[in-house]
């Protein structure tokens, strides 16, 4: 752990409003370095650790007006979709330390094509594919290559463009569906995989864009329902670390990561942030399923309550390319996190459904409980204002007691539609055989 004698307290602005950000806020707001934190726009948890404020996330001009008039000494980017238009490109120039990289590197999730391109050139092991800009062309290759195969919009589409297709027909769907228009833009280019098998394994890492700081093993449920079945949402539960993995394993993701990261470099493009690798345990080994340019949700909500480090330390090492004076270490318990829904998620759903038992659960040993899709009414009542609208983080010394905890948590919370998966983390209990 690295050791500064700078004690000076900064302001710092965080935007994003869901799960991922609250966690960030509380991390943030335990360091003794952290001012005032203001989260823009920030949901009805991070009201307790900072100020909400309305600002346009995704205008890199009206950010760094704001990082800059309030005097803020470190800017955090949580969503993928600021670091997509460049805000981090606007604040760095404006002077402002900021944690999130450019538009050039948040290239490796704004765009499918681009990030395989790279990881060509690093030599890292991925799915084969296609890439097409017209419907004729990719209906040719889906038809050549048969099904099981994964059709990607090659752009941001809120989480829900990629369609893993079992079948030839739904391979065509998804082709269909994509130059229809249904993703707008982000579908204008078509990425086709090739299925890859076995677990998956999700590992970010702080970079500087030199050195990089692989973080602890997590693992998302991404299935709406339980047995992994129903539609994609955002992420239903999650577990750190993983127990699976084999060190061989881990070893081979770090080796990915820093290659990645240093074809990034050598192609002239600054990346300072987190780097999340997605990626799937093949009898092959670890192979690259996605990259995205910011902290996952939930996996954040399971990951920094185990980061024993300054956050704002951390972040700050990143912002001014020094994060080789940075050791990470981690708490040696197990984290896992459920996701309380609104009925009908990912779908349409109803907000403003009043939630009750929160304080009971927070109240819990080793719980928290990060508020995602939330909003305070004018009599500081906590409401529904999202699909994902809480995540209950519990840790313990094993596996299962985390698990039975954080289910223990989730039941004192209540609303009207309250959805839950009850079988997150319960292959990890099976071992490896239940991905055979």
């Amino acid at each position: 752990m690295a050791v500064t004698n700078d004690a000076s307290t900064i302001d710092i602005l965080l935007l994003g409003s869901g799960g991922r950000e609250h966690a960030l806020a509380v991390k943030l707001a335990e360091s003794p370095r952290c001012g005032k934190l203001y989260v823009a726009p920030g949901n009805g948890g991070t009201v307790a650790v900072g100020e909400n404020v309305e600002l346009d996330a995704e205008d890199p001009a009206a950010v760094a007006d704001f990082a800059r008039e309030t005097g803020c000494g470190l800017v955090v980017i949580g969503p993928e979709a600021p670091l997509v238009v460049g805000v981090a490109d606007a604040v760095r120039e404006a002077g402002i330390p900021c944690f999130g990289p450019g538009a050039a590197g948040a290239q490796m999730e704004g765009s499918k094509l681009f990030s395989k391109q790279v990881m060509g050139r690093a030599g890292v092991p991925t799915a084969a594919y296609g890439s097409f800009t017209d419907e004729e062309s990719a209906l040719a290759y889906v038809r050549e290559q048969g099904a099981p195969l994964v059709v990607k919009a090659d752009g941001l589409a809120a989480g829900k463009g990629v369609i893993v297709a079992t079948e030839l027909a739904q391979a065509e769907e998804a082709v269909h569906e994509c130059f229809s228009g249904v993703f707008g833009a982000a579908g204008s280019t078509v990425v086709i995989e090739e299925m890859l098998t076995g677990p998956e394994c999700s590992l970010l890492a702080f970079t500087d864009g030199r050195c990089v700081r692989p973080m602890d093993t997590s693992q998302d449920h991404k299935r709406a329902l339980e047995g992994d079945l129903g539609p994609n949402t955002g992420g239903m539960g999650v577990y750190s670390p993983v127990p699976i993995v084999t060190d061989e394993e881990h070893a081979e993701m770090v080796r990915i990561m820093e290659a990645t990261v240093a074809e990034l470099a050598s192609e002239g493009i600054d990346y300072r942030g987190c780097l999340y690798g997605g990626f799937m345990l093949t009898p092959a080994g670890p192979k690259v399923l996605e990259f995205n340019a910011r902290f996952g949700d939930p996996e954040t909500q399971v990951i920094l309550p185990r980061l024993e480090n300054d956050l704002v330390e951390v972040m700050l090492a990143c912002a001014e390319q020094r994060l080789d004076e940075v050791e990470l270490s981690w708490r040696p318990e197990y984290a896992v996190s459920v996701v309380l829904t609104s009925a009908g998620y990912p779908g349409s759903y109803e907000k403003g459904k009043v939630i009750t038992g929160i304080e009971d659960a927070d109240a819990m040993d080793n719980v928290t409980v990060y508020h995602a899709g939330t909003r305070m009414d004018d009599e500081g009542r906590v409401l529904t204002n999202g699909g994902r609208v809480l995540n209950v983080t519990a840790l313990a010394p094993t596996f299962e007691a985390a698990r039975d905890l954080a289910y223990e948590a989730c039941e004192k919370i209540d609303f009207e539609g309250k959805t839950l998966r009850r079988d997150i983390g319960l292959r990890a209990l099976r071992g490896r055989e239940a991905w055979n």
